[in-house]
C-alpha cells in the first residue's frame, strides 16, 4: 500500500498504484478553460509533464502551479497539465485571477478516474476524495519516466527533477 503524510500523518493512497517504466494510463479530465475533455496519459507523441495538486485553493498548490506556469513557458514539445478535484469553474478563476497562461489546468471531479488510475486519491484522512501531491514525466510512447509522489502534502515537489525529466 501506497502512502503519503498529511501534516505528520500517514495517508493511504488508493487506485492502481503507477510505476517508473509502466505505460501511463489514459485518463480524460476536463479543461478549466471551456469544460472540454482533455486526454492525459498514453502515447501522444509528445513529453508530457502531468503535475497533480488537492486543490488549487491552498497556497503550497497556487504556488506550485504558478512555478511550473513560469517554468512550462521554457520547455518545447511538452504537454504540460496540472490535474486537480478542483471544480473547473473554480480553476478557471484562479487561472484568470494568476495569469496561468503556460499550461492546461484541468478537473477529476467526474469519477476520480485519473487518481484511481494513477494511484493518488486520498484515503482515510480529512482530505479523503482529493488528490495527494505528485508529479508524472511520460515520454512520446507514454512510458512513465518520472514520478514523485510528494512525501507531505504540505510541501512543494521537486521541480528541478521534474523539469530535468520532462526535458
Amino acid at each position: 500500500m501506497a502512502t503519503t503524510k498529511f501534516k505528520g500523518t500517514d495517508v493511504e493512497l488508493l487506485g492502481n498504484e503507477v510505476k517508473v517504466g509502466d505505460k501511463a494510463p489514459e485518463v480524460t479530465v476536463v479543461n478549466s478553460a471551456g469544460l472540454a475533455d482533455v486526454v492525459v496519459g498514453g502515447a501522444q507523441g509528445v513529453k508530457q509533464l502531468i503535475i497533480v495538486v488537492p486543490s488549487l485553493d491552498t497556497g503550497v498548490c497556487a504556488t506550485e502551479t504558478r512555478n511550473f506556469n513560469a517554468r512550462a513557458a521554457k520547455l518545447e514539445g511538452v504537454k504540460t497539465t496540472v490535474v486537480s478535484m478542483d471544480l473547473p469553474f473554480a480553476s478557471g478563476r484562479f487561472c484568470a485571477a494568476e495569469g496561468i497562461d503556460k499550461l492546461t489546468v484541468a478537473s477529476d471531479f467526474r469519477n476520480k478516474d485519473f487518481a484511481k488510475a494513477y494511484g493518488v486519491l486520498l484515503g482515510g484522512s480529512v482530505l479523503a476524495g482529493v488528490t495527494c501531491r505528485a508529479i508524472f514525466v511520460v515520454d512520446a510512447n507514454g512510458i512513465v519516466i518520472y514520478k514523485e509522489i510528494v512525501p507531505e502534502i504540505t510541501e512543494e515537489p521537486n521541480y528541478d527533477a521534474a523539469i530535468a525529466a520532462a526535458n
